[in-house]
């Protein structure tokens, strides 16, 4: 029986025993609550331990879960008995300090009351929502040691207990003698599968489920997102739709988070609509992840006017905004959103003022972001951490200012990570600088030897300065340490579907026609108004013609091919990209979109840009 049913029946039993208890169930708030206690102590009712109680189990069933008072009205009781303390174990479960169910439960056996099968599974929810694998196991012990090991309610509050603390080892082996399964069991397993990052095996677990509820299809679809399967998690929504199933709140985060890593505007549109249509709540997260969502995708206009009509917006709400007007490069309102989000009395956390530091440092706004920098710890109380330390680093880097970025890394509080050097070591490659870059690039290769962005940037630097012995000794370096260049790829959605490119891929079914285009675009096009393939910075051995042919198909350039082939001006194409574009990809695609009148919009891992009548949103500074 579970502990609900139990409690029902027992409310039952005393109401004919008792009809005064039906007053429990009028109570609207704690006011109410006051006077029904107050009432109870007069008549003396509350001194009957089964009345006493049933006020108890109110207060932990309240929607409000009015624990505090709980726990004042069992200091009045003499002698509590096993309801009121599974009652206690239960409440202290899912508050601030879960430990809490430990204590009364410890209590109990001292005061010589046995635990039945209902107190051990919100003891071990305790452990899990600690996610205290020590406190599972010492649980785990209680339950052998009262010999409810068998019992199916345990068995399924150990088995979530171990698959979210990570323990999938001892989790599967509950889950194969768990002898019946429900659709706890099956969606505990799954989830624990997630978090280990063995997304194959939840798969094969969710197609073998006889059935499956929202709970089930939100663990699944949240598990993609989370191991960056997100075209996986946008597959299992429509899955979710073909089976009649109405998506919650929690699903669509999932789901909108994956559209926005893919990049995939259309999809996120569609996901929008499904909220609206579906009358779901727009709360704080939902509400931010369509905001984030929009920003990540390109289209600034709807994430501002989704963040307008929010009813409510926390720090985290308007630092979405923030850092999405920041990675199109639009520092002057990344400026005024932060001023009037501090208008507002929002404090903002460590994350905005990265997002705040970074526009400025793409926008290379060098005394604002030291203004900034400095109000942190003096006006807002946030301590500066490393990524705000890196970000002035690459402030003042981008400026040219390399000689203050080094003495500002030296002269840190703190000590220098390898994302600060790498800064660094980025505005060397920006402004051509081999002295300070061949020993930043020291410092690098000695931190992390097997980075290969390490190895690519001092390449890059050497390359520029024609140093192309140095160029050779980097390569020859990666190839003894067995270090491999992180390889590229491009995203980009057309009619609903995300199609993949990676440099010289040859996969896509229409890749002879891509080719066919991409060498229309550049020998009767581009060529024409002065393009001619930047191939300084290829790091491979060999000739010039060849390197053209490397350049010609790097992954982003075959999604904009494949962009001009499907999708007609005036809709924008959009295009993906995991590394930071190159200095050929980026002249070639201002070209294109003077060429061929189109707008093209390129997210790469630093930021957004915009290429419209032969310019870049970043004017060349990124």
């Amino acid at each position: 029986m579970s502990y609900s049913s139990g409690s029902n029946l027992i409310l039952k039993t005393l109401r004919l025993k008792n009809p005064k208890l039906v007053l429990l169930e009028r109570c609207c708030n704690v006011g109410d609550l006051k006077i029904v206690h107050a009432h109870f102590l007069r008549t003396h009712l509350f001194f009957d331990v089964f009345v006493a109680s049933r006020l108890v189990a109110f207060c932990i069933e309240s929607t409000t879960n009015l624990l505090h008072y709980a726990l004042r009205v069992v200091s009045q009781i003499k002698n509590p008995n096993l309801f009121i303390y599974n009652a206690l174990i239960r409440g202290c479960s899912t508050s601030q300090n879960p430990q809490n169910s430990f204590h009364y439960y410890i209590k109990a056996l001292r005061f010589g009351v046995v635990p039945d099968n209902i107190t051990h599974p919100f003891l071990v929810k305790a452990c899990t929502q600690l996610e205290s694998a020590p406190m599972g196991m010492q649980a785990h012990g209680q339950i052998i040691k009262h010999g409810f090991e068998l019992d199916f309610f345990a068995r399924n509050s150990l088995l979530h207990m171990y698959a979210t603390v990570g323990d999938i080892k001892a989790a599967r082996s509950i889950f194969q003698r768990i002898g019946r399964f429900d659709v706890v069991s099956w969606t505990s397993m799954i989830g624990g599968y997630h978090r280990c990052g063995d997304v194959e095996s939840a798969r094969q677990l969710f197609d073998r489920m006889p059935e499956r509820n929202l709970v089930t299809w939100s663990t699944m679809i949240s598990g993609y997102a989370r191991n960056n399967y997100f075209d996986k998690a946008v597959e299992m929504f429509g899955a979710l739709q073909a089976e009649g199933v109405v998506a919650n709140e929690t699903v669509m985060v999932g789901v909108i988070s994956s559209c926005a890593h893919l990049g995939a505007l259309a999809m996120g549109e569609k996901a929008h609509d499904y909220v609206m249509r579906n009358n779901l709540r727009l709360n704080l997260i939902l509400g931010t992840a369509v905001v984030d969502m929009y920003a990540r995708c390109g289209d600034l206009g709807k994430a501002v006017q989704v963040f307008e009509l929010l009813p409510e917006k926390d720090v985290l709400c308007w630092t979405a905004l923030i850092a999405g007007l920041a990675m199109h490069g639009y520092a002057e309102k990344v400026l005024w959103y932060f001023s009037e989000m501090l208008k507002t009395g929002v404090v903002p956390r460590d994350i905005t003022f990265t997002a705040v530091l970074s526009a400025c440092s793409h926008a290379g706004m060098v005394e604002r972001g030291l203004e900034i920098f400095e109000s942190m710890k003096e006006d807002h109380g946030v301590e500066p951490r490393l990524e705000h330390y890196g970000c002035m680093v690459d402030l003042l880097g981008r400026a040219g200012k390399l000689g203050e970025a080094e003495k500002f890394v030296l002269e840190m509080p703190v000590k220098p990570n390898a994302p600060i050097w790498r800064a660094l070591l980025g505005a060397c490659r920006i402004h051509k600088n081999v002295q300070v870059g061949e020993r930043v690039g020291k410092i690098l290769l000695e931190m992390q030897p097997e980075h290969s962005g390490h190895y690519v940037l001092l390449s890059n630097i050497y390359a520029r300065a024609n140093k192309w012995k140095d160029v050779t000794i980097m390569r020859q370096m990666m190839k003894e340490k067995g270090v491999r260049k992180r390889p590229g790829y491009s995203l980009i959605e057309v009619d609903g579907k995300i199609h993949e490119f990676t440099v010289g891929d040859k996969t896509h079914p229409e890749i002879e026609k891509i080719e066919r285009m991409w060498e229309d675009i550049i020998l009767k096009k581009i060529q024409l108004v002065g393009y001619v393939g930047n191939t300084g910075e290829t790091l491979f051995d060999i000739d010039e013609e060849e390197k053209e042919g490397a350049l010609h198909r790097h992954s982003e350039k075959l999604a904009i091919a494949y962009g001009i082939m499907k999708i007609r001006a005036p809709t924008p194409i959009r295009v993906v990209k995991n590394l930071r574009v190159c200095e050929d990809c980026h002249t070639a695609t201002k070209l294109i979109s003077k060429v061929f009148q189109v707008e093209l919009i390129v997210r790469d891992r630093n930021r957004f840009h915009h290429f419209k009548e032969g310019t870049c949103s970043c004017k060349d500074y990124w």
